[in-house]
């Protein structure tokens, strides 16, 4: 087994000769890109830190190019939650909250008692969507995406997150059933051992540190390391196409009210700014456009 770097990489590795596998994700530099826009509260900043682990992990169970978006809804001070990574382990994050939360909240304290979670799954040049709902009846994110595996998959599969204002991880253990009949043995012992490990070691063990800590009596291959990365996929384009699909006369409303248009990205906190000439330029037709420079 050799070593890995932590930093934004993913890292898989098998039990040898037995059907289980696992993952270990670790962020930083991209944990650090999606706090830099938002001040958020300890802890909505611990919630999408786990969520946005927890999206890598099951983003890299894709067999196809598409896209993994985790959103959670609910109905206490944190109303929504949305982590969206790609198959290349490309990903972003945002949370939408009240600002009086206390520092102690937990779970469902955040979330209140009647949200959702939904795991929707797009592949890139294809109408095909795939989505489930699992309701947050769990204590965390990791056990409500235990309960979302059970129902949908039927896969035996366990998953530990942690996050702080520094770095964001998570550990996902899962049986492979192509491997022959599920050995109970061995996933009850994998996943016992896992259950020791602190989000402290989670975070700050280097991956063959925390490997030989849980697993040291275990053969196992330890594969070699994806990078993960932030990066939102806004951009003028985009924002110019929403004002479009709002009219015109909206457009010029809010223009007439507020001088200008300003469209900000949820996820990245970019802003983009509309003045009257840029709303002209959105409804004017190009070819309209070019035929009257030629006339004159």
């Amino acid at each position: 087994m050799q070593a890995g770097k932590r930093q934004d990489s993913l890292h898989r590795f098998l039990f040898e000769q037995q059907p289980v596998r696992g993952e270990l994700v670790h962020l930083d530099a991209s944990w650090q890109a999606a706090l830099e826009r938002c001040d958020y509260p300890a802890p909505v900043r611990s919630l999408l830190g786990e969520a946005m682990a927890a999206a890598v992990l099951m983003a890299s169970t894709l067999k196809f190019e598409g896209r993994m978006t985790l959103q959670i809804q609910g109905d206490g001070p944190v109303s929504l939650l949305v982590v969206q990574c790609d198959s290349d382990l490309v990903l972003r994050g945002t949370a939408k909250f009240r600002e009086d939360i206390p520092t102690d909240s937990g779970f469902h304290e955040l979330l209140g008692e009647g949200g959702h979670m939904a795991i929707t799954i797009d592949s890139v040049g294809s109408s095909e969507r795939y989505q489930g709902l699992v309701p947050l009846e769990g204590e965390s994110i990791a056990t409500c995406l235990e309960d979302y595996f059970a129902r949908s998959e039927q896969l035996p599969t366990r998953l530990w997150l942690a996050a702080d204002g520094e770095v964001a991880a998570g550990l996902l253990l899962q049986v492979v059933p192509e491997q022959g009949a599920e050995d109970d043995d061995t996933w009850n012992r994998a996943t016992t051992l896992a259950d020791t490990v602190t989000g402290d070691e989670l975070c700050r063990l280097p991956v063959r540190d925390l490997l030989h800590r849980l697993y040291h009596e275990e053969s196992l291959r330890l594969f070699e390391a994806h990078t993960v990365a932030f990066r939102c996929s806004c951009s003028r384009e985009k924002t110019a196409d929403v004002l479009r699909r709002l009219g015109r006369g909206e457009v010029d409303d809010i223009l007439e009210e507020q001088g200008r248009i300003e469209v900000g990205c949820e996820f990245c906190g970019r802003k983009y700014r509309y003045d009257q000439v840029d709303a002209e330029d959105l409804f004017t037709d190009p070819a309209q456009s070019q035929s009257s420079t030629r006339r004159h």
